[in-house]
C-alpha cells in the first residue's frame, strides 16, 4: 500500500522559519518529482516548489528567496524550509509525490503563521 506521510507543520509568528518533510513509502516505485502544494479554505491548491530526481528544482514566485525545497532521493523524501514566513503562508500544506503514471498525495500538514 501507498503512504506519503508530511510532517513539520505548525504555529509560528510572522518572520519565523518552519521545515516540513514528506516521505514515500510502501508500493510507490521510480519516483520521479516530488513537489508542495498548498491550500487555504475556499481556494485552489497552489503549486508552491518542486524537485526532480536529478535536483532541478522550482519555486512559485510568492515563495521564491524565502522557501528552499531539497531532497533525499535515498530516503524517499523531500523537505520544504520555510523562512521569513508571512501570514498569507498560512494554509494546509501537501506533498505530491510523483511515479508515472500514478500520482500520491499526502493528507497534508497545517501551517499557521501568526502576525
Amino acid at each position: 500500500q501507498a503512504q506519503v506521510q508530511e510532517a513539520g507543520g505548525g504555529l509560528v509568528q510572522a518572520g519565523g522559519s518552519l521545515r516540513l518533510s514528506c516521505t514515500a513509502s510502501g508500493s510507490i516505485f521510480s519516483i520521479d518529482t516530488m513537489g508542495w502544494y498548498r491550500q487555504v479554505p475556499g481556494k485552489q491548491r497552489e503549486w508552491v516548489a518542486s524537485i526532480t530526481t536529478d535536483g532541478d528544482y522550482q519555486y512559485s514566485d510568492s515563495v521564491k528567496g524565502r522557501f528552499t525545497i531539497s531532497r533525499d532521493t535515498s530516503k524517499n523524501t523531500v523537505y520544504l524550509q520555510m523562512n521569513s514566513l508571512k501570514p498569507e503562508d498560512t494554509a494546509v500544506y501537501y506533498c505530491l509525490v510523483g511515479s508515472p503514471p500514478f500520482d500520491y498525495w499526502g493528507q497534508g500538514t497545517q501551517v499557521t503563521v501568526s502576525s
